[in-house]
């Protein structure tokens, strides 16, 4: 019996939340990833998935916020032990938490975000002793296609370095985001 009241009363509190202009949803998409600065680096293509809520604010603007796993890197040339022109592809998988201003230019049509991403390094699968945090400006642009329903396409550019090894000098990712979602 308490887990249908509980169920009911989450239910209800979601419904109400929606009536006060706060959207959840999910979305899922491509990232094309690459490293900026010291390190020479080709892209790679990963993923990135998580879930999504809105603020709407006034019609025009609203705050977007997003908790998404998301899996960068690049593929690094450098040299190494004589070797000139080592190639290794380094990902790098990221809890990444943007906070977005959301500037509708059509409005429920169009709109323009931009903002900070916090990220925090979940694996670092190529052992570069990556720092535990990274910080990127994002901005970025959403179509509402129909029925909740959204695609958005992103650049996350990182404002601190991935490592502070030798190796990396100032390196910091540069990421080109692709997303379809969908708010309830």
């Amino acid at each position: 019996m308490k887990k249908i009241l509980l169920l009911v009363t989450m239910i209800a509190g979601g419904f109400a939340m929606h009536a006060q202009g706060i959207d959840f949803g999910i979305k899922a998409g491509a990232n094309f990833a690459k490293f900026n600065g010291d390190l020479d680096s080709d892209g790679i293509t990963s993923f990135h998935a998580g879930a999504v809520v809105e603020l709407n604010i006034v019609p025009m603007f609203s705050v977007q916020g997003e908790a998404l796993f998301s899996s960068v890197g690049g593929k690094a040339k450098y040299d190494a032990d004589g070797i000139v022109g080592v190639a290794r592809d380094i990902n790098l998988d990221y809890v990444s938490v943007p906070v977005l201003a959301k500037f509708y230019v059509l409005p429920e049509v169009l709109s323009l975000t931009a903002g900070p991403q916090f990220s925090f390094l979940v694996n670092d699968a190529d052992d570069i002793d990556a720092k535990s945090t990274d910080i990127a400006i994002s901005g970025g642009a959403e179509v509402k296609i129909i029925a909740g329903l959204f695609a958005q396409a992103r650049y996350n550019i990182g404002v601190t370095k991935v490592a502070d090894e030798a190796i990396a000098g100032d390196t910091k990712n540069a990421v080109f985001q692709l997303s379809v979602g969908y708010f309830f």
